[in-house]
């Protein structure tokens, strides 16, 4: 059954079939997957996938997946080495926002991919409700959102300074250091130490949501990138055409 798992998006295609079909093959899918010990991460994609199909313009549909959306964010905040989801962007997980019910379940999932440990705590002083109905573990969430909010930090500056990782993540100045090998070993960022100087160069992070912003952010860079060779390729040919020697680190960018 699970290489077949494995292959079903092209199934699907072979298929043809309906969006409600496919709902209710996703739903039975995650169902199952749930249950099978290691596939927890299997199980919560094809959950997204059942998510994605409910449209925000079939309100009466769309609140028969308030149960399945609640439970994708309980999973999400729950896990130690999940970091990043688009969650937020679709109709069934927005419409909790406006639930009484659920509202405070969305605002969870909001802080853990917008926001960072500050606004966890705040949250944990006045929600601590929320966290023992769905068996969720306080000091599992401060690990997670230490690591988030690194992320965050890092998606936002090349250099971090100790100080600055130290009052986010709100632990002694000690344990720094532990929190940014942590983030490396996480595959949150890609960092190297400076101690001399106390702070954190950062080389990549991963984003925890992937939207519009990234996208543009994303295109901003591949921009960057295409004029730079294009740079490199005109000062060669110009090299060339006029019989001078080309360096040989703009020979070694060409290759």
């Amino acid at each position: 059954m699970m290489p077949s798992f494995k292959r079903i998006d092209s199934f699907l295609k072979e298929w043809n079939i309906s969006a409600a079909e496919k709902r209710e093959l996703y739903f039975g899918m995650t169902n199952i997957l749930k249950d099978v010990k290691g596939s927890t991460k299997e199980s919560f994609t094809f959950l997204v996938k059942y998510l994605e199909t409910f449209a925000e313009d079939d309100p009466h549909t769309l609140s028969e997946a308030k149960d399945e959306a609640v439970r994708a964010i309980i999973e999400f905040v729950k896990s130690p080495d999940m970091f990043q989801c688009d969650l937020l962007e679709l109709p069934a997980i927005h419409q909790l926002q406006k639930d009484a019910k659920f509202a405070s379940v969305f605002a969870l999932l909001e802080i853990f991919l917008t926001r960072r440990l500050d606004a966890y705590l705040e949250f944990q002083a006045s929600n601590s409700s929320v966290l023992t109905t769905y068996g969720i573990s306080h000091e599992e969430c401060v690990t997670k959102m230490r690591l988030m909010s690194l992320a965050d930090l890092a998606s936002q500056m090349q250099e971090i300074p100790y100080a600055l990782v130290q009052e986010t993540l709100k632990v002694p100045e000690e344990e720094v250091e532990y929190w940014i090998v942590r983030g490396i070993s996480s595959k949150l960022i890609d960092a190297k130490m400076d101690q001399m100087r106390r702070v954190a160069i950062i080389s990549r992070c991963t984003e925890r949501v992937f939207g519009p912003a990234q996208w543009k952010d994303l295109y901003s860079k591949l921009a960057v990138w295409r004029n730079n060779v294009a740079n490199v390729v005109r000062t060669v040919q110009n090299a060339r055409a006029a019989g001078t020697e080309i360096p040989q680190a703009l020979v070694g960018a060409m290759h």
